[in-house]
């Protein structure tokens, strides 16, 4: 006979594979992974892969300026005669940096919030946290973003903290809902009833049950956070020159249209395929670490 070990990795190994068949039968998922995977590709192999590395910064050729998309360069070059396929690789890096600095500093502190809310429903403390909470989901996400990095020096730094000073209150709506839900379970109450203490009832019991939803919200909120971060940087609260964000490269090269066209359809265009693969793929995800009735 097998062991209840044996049972249990049996399961879980048939769990894993049941998910991986969900994702990989979904061609719009494996087109998202796809899109993903060539951007970080290109964002960490930038400073070897772009065809002229010194175009991501103070670098200026006025003969090969405003050229138009050609074999040596294919995207074109900007008024400055830098090539742009090579800032948008670059580009890629510091969005990447971007939603991984945004969703670190907004998923833990918003669990936390959202779980000790919920746990102690009904008390001052829960009214307190979800008040202020509140007050953040009801002002739009990108009028808050602009009036606090409006505040600050624009930078990638501020930009960053600007993001990630609005994005909490969804990850602790999420988490109060899932906790005052997961709180009436029959494990919790047997947890309670043994005399296992708060701690352990919220962080042994309660969140490593909600982790599947928020994982599948964190990675649908990367292609927001890169829109918002690059909506900043467009309207110049983001990167700045001569650091290349694809935000402000659409908005440099504007000035331009429609003579000059590749310096706005590139940038634009591969902010579209950032997004549209982070969105593919999270939605992927979310289908993929559904929960099926057996």
């Amino acid at each position: 006979m097998k062991s209840l070990g044996n049972l249990l990795n049996e399961r879980q190994r048939e769990s894993i594979l049941k998910s991986w068949s969900k994702f990989s039968g979904n061609i719009l998922s494996k087109a998202g992974l796809t899109a993903v995977a060539i951007v970080i590709f290109l964002a960490i192999t930038s400073p070897w892969l772009a065809p002229y590395p010194e175009s991501w910064a103070r670098w200026v050729d006025y003969s090969q300026a405003s050229k138009p998309p050609s074999i040596s360069h294919l995207f074109g070059t900007d008024i400055y005669g830098r090539d742009i396929l090579s800032r948008i690789m670059y580009a890629f890096r510091f969005d990447l940096i971007m939603v991984i600095g945004c969703l670190s500093i907004d998923v833990i502190p918003g669990t936390i919030l959202g779980l000790l809310a919920g746990y102690y429903r009904g008390t001052p403390l829960d009214n307190v946290i979800m008040r202020i909470t509140d007050i953040f989901l009801a002002i739009p996400t990108i009028v808050l973003a602009l009036a606090v990095a409006s505040l600050l020096e624009p930078n990638m730094f501020n930009t960053m903290m600007a993001v990630a000073s609005l994005w909490w209150p969804w990850y602790s709506r999420l988490a109060y809902s899932l906790t005052t839900s997961i709180r009436n379970e029959y494990f919790v109450q047997a947890a309670e009833l043994i005399g296992a203490s708060p701690y352990h009832i919220m962080f042994r019991e309660i969140l490593p049950n909600m982790l599947s939803p928020i994982f599948t919200k964190l990675s649908l909120d990367v292609g927001w956070v890169i829109l918002i971060s690059s909506t900043m940087s467009y309207v110049g609260l983001g990167v700045q020159e001569p650091l290349p964000a694809l935000g402000n490269m659409v908005a440099s090269g504007s000035r331009y249209m429609p003579d000059y066209w590749w310096m706005v359809v590139f940038p634009a265009l591969a902010i579209a395929f950032v997004i549209m693969g982070f969105n593919l793929l999270g939605d992927g995800i979310r289908d993929m670490l559904s929960v099926e009735e057996i």
